[in-house]
């Protein structure tokens, strides 16, 4: 036999398993694609002409890791199914005199025809969509860079490479489980497991514990930094929890309800219950696969979605005034000068300062204890630990012309987050007596941010101040911080070149910072526009995957119900019976991955809140919304990839 034989057979087993090989295909150009174009952006030459370029760099080139390691597995997975679904043929093929060399040469064969294929109209599709991803990535940032058609030679290199050792282990593996394999193996091996499965209690019991010990850690946990360890702990015991249910819980509850006999032994359960521990035995992996993937999807798109939306808010969250500017003072005049130079930005860029105002403050870090502030332990920071700013009465008096007087035992408190309510405050055993609790004070106001416990005290004159800090400092020498604060008024092109002219006349100063609301938003534009386009790529991502699994397990049933459909019909079932058994089984086995995803989701919601924190995010209904919509969405999408599935697998039983 010749080579030419042996391209012409591969050539038509592909067109002859069109039905499997198609989707195959279409998911590893999609694949292929997607991480062309991720790898391409990351390293196009107009990235670096764009604010926060490398906090983009670094987002993009992870995401590029994430799209391959994913890929690999998943590609992986599906080549598992395919040659699965692919033994009979080949065993056949055995039996009428083909050797398994001469096996091994068709299937490299057919390989090397899905690899051209795949790769070659992938990096194709990414070359030609590269350009149009990149504008959509400028569009979601608000940035416009000078662009130009180029194709990335080192994107190409590493995406035909990559994707070329990827498909070459898949063929190892066949090659691998042929020849372990002998004829009679392959000719069963697509009905292996018609065995009806018994029950793993021992797994279906850990399943359930596991799953409620992940569930248990996502509801506990109160501080974000102990979120950040806890949900990757979490997420492992949700997932093994889910495997081990899928595969043992349900074969286990289908087992009791059997064993009812009373349930049982009717027409409808008794199909739908032995049908089902059949379904759930073959199917268990793929649908906790769907399970996992489908929660991936919501978690990836509603967290991504809701930073990119509440930008906004965390900005605002974050600066009271548009420009706070800080800086030590070194000599008594740092104030007048930093004034001067806004008022000439002001008067330059043709925008009115408002609000304006200034004052001066000390700072220091304690341990909270109920009522008292304790001087800090370094080598014992905790949850406890509050950042303080000692400012006073005549601060207070000038930015808000009011008329407070204190008397050098009383003091007027400010908290972050939670108030203090308490009527004494103990600052290292000195005694203070708490005359009010206010909700602001200039810039400093209460914001829930649960990564920084702080609180600001106004005293009744500098002296007390400056006592009670060299005391807790133990140090003598006390050098205020000064901070000037206001709102712009103006255009908004104006705006921003007031920020940019004063900022550089800023940084030519020693010790003293600008803040802007303006700066802050063009750097979280580029870190959460850039988490929104990697969750929207990453989404995508899982959400082809997810289609590609159940389309498969609609194929694999199918196959498997064509059998039992003409059983059925031989024992005595009408069409209209065995119709509506089997699409009950369907229903139900194709929609539970579905539920318990929503599931997850709704017992992760704490720790993701908490998470979200950690990027300033504390707007959790905003959050509500967008996982409700995410939800909605997928719902609807998950229905329509059911309804079109639904179709090959009823053209397969007929």
């Amino acid at each position: 036999m010749n080579s030419s034989f042996y391209l012409k057979m591969a050539a038509s087993n592909l067109k002859k398993n069109g039905r499997l090989f198609a989707p195959y295909i279409l998911m590893n150009i999609g694949i292929i694609t997607m991480f062309y174009i991720m790898h391409a952006i990351s390293v196009n030459e107009g990235l670096s002409q764009m604010p926060g370029a490398q906090a983009l760099s670094f987002l993009l080139t992870f995401g590029t890791y994430v799209i391959g390691i994913f890929s690999a597995i998943f590609i992986f997975y599906t080549n598992s199914f395919l040659i699965k679904r692919r033994k009979k043929e080949i065993g056949l093929y055995n039996i009428l005199g083909m050797g398994k060399r001469h096996i091994a040469i068709m299937l490299m064969l057919e390989t090397i025809l899905i690899a051209l294929l795949c790769i070659g109209l992938g990096l194709i599709s990414g070359i030609a969509l590269s350009k149009l991803m990149f504008l959509i990535l400028l569009k979601i940032l608000g940035f416009t860079v000078a662009l130009h058609f180029s194709v990335s030679l080192s994107s190409v290199s590493l995406t035909f490479t990559f994707f070329a050792i990827v498909l070459l282990v898949t063929l190892v593996y066949n090659l691998g489980h042929i020849h372990l394999s002998n004829p009679i193996q392959l000719l069963k091996g697509s009905n292996v497991g018609e065995r009806e499965p018994k029950v793993k209690w021992i797994m279906a019991l850990l399943g359930f514990i596991t799953l409620g010990i992940g569930y248990f850690i996502a509801n506990t946990v109160e501080a974000p930094l102990q979120a950040l360890f806890t949900f990757f702990i979490a997420v492992v015991l949700v997932m093994v929890g889910t495997y081990f249910i899928f595969i043992a819980g349900s074969i286990a509850i289908l087992k009791l309800l059997k064993k009812n006999k009373q349930f049982y032994y009717t027409i409808t359960h008794f199909t739908s219950v032995s049908g089902m521990i059949y379904r759930m035995k073959q199917n268990a992996v793929g649908l906790a696969n769907i399970c996992i993937l489908s929660t991936a999807v919501l978690v990836t798109l509603s967290t991504t979605v809701s930073l990119y939306i509440g930008m906004e808010d965390m900005i605002d969250n974050r600066f009271t005034s548009d420009v706070t500017i800080s800086s030590y003072l070194q000599n008594s005049d740092i104030q007048q000068k930093v004034q001067k130079l806004a008022n000439n930005a002001a008067v330059d860029n043709n925008v009115e300062l408002i609000d304006f105002y200034q004052y001066q403050t000390l700072t220091s870090t304690f341990v909270k204890d109920g009522m008292a502030l304790k001087t800090l332990d370094y080598y014992n920071v905790d949850s406890n630990t509050v950042y303080v700013l000692y400012v006073t009465s005549k601060d207070y008096n000038q930015i808000y012309n009011a008329n407070l007087s204190l008397n050098d035992n009383e003091v007027v408190l400010v908290s972050n987050n939670d108030k203090f309510n308490y009527p004494q405050l103990l600052i290292d055993s000195v005694k203070f007596e708490v005359v009010d609790e206010l909700d602001q004070f200039a810039d400093f106001k209460k914001t829930n941010d649960p990564l920084n416990n702080e609180m600001l005290i106004i005293f009744s004159n500098e002296q007390v101040r400056n006592q009670v800090y060299s005391n807790s400092s133990k140090n003598d020498d006390v050098e205020p911080l000064s901070y000037t604060s206001f709102n712009i008024n103006g255009a908004s092109s104006d705006e921003i070149k007031f920020n940019d002219s004063l900022q550089r006349e800023i940084n030519s100063i020693s010790q003293t910072y600008m803040f802007s609301k303006q700066n802050t938003r063009t750097d979280f534009v580029s870190v959460y526009g850039g988490f929104f386009f990697l969750g929207i790529f990453l989404g995508s991502l899982f959400l082809m995957a997810t289609v590609m699994i159940i389309y498969y397990k609609q194929v694999s049933e199918g196959y498997d119900d064509k059998l039992r459909f003409e059983i059925m019909q031989k024992v005595g079932m009408s069409v209209d019976e065995i119709k509506r058994t089997i699409n009950t089984q369907i229903v139900m086995v194709f929609f539970l991955p579905l539920l318990f995803a929503m599931i997850h989701i709704t017992f992760a919601f704490k720790v993701i809140t908490q998470l979200l924190a950690l990027f300033g995010f504390s707007n959790v209904p905003l959050f509500i919304l967008c996982t409700f919509a995410t939800l909605l969405v997928f719902a609807f999408i998950y229905l329509i990839v059911y309804l079109l599935t639904a179709r090959t697998y009823y053209k397969i039983v007929k």
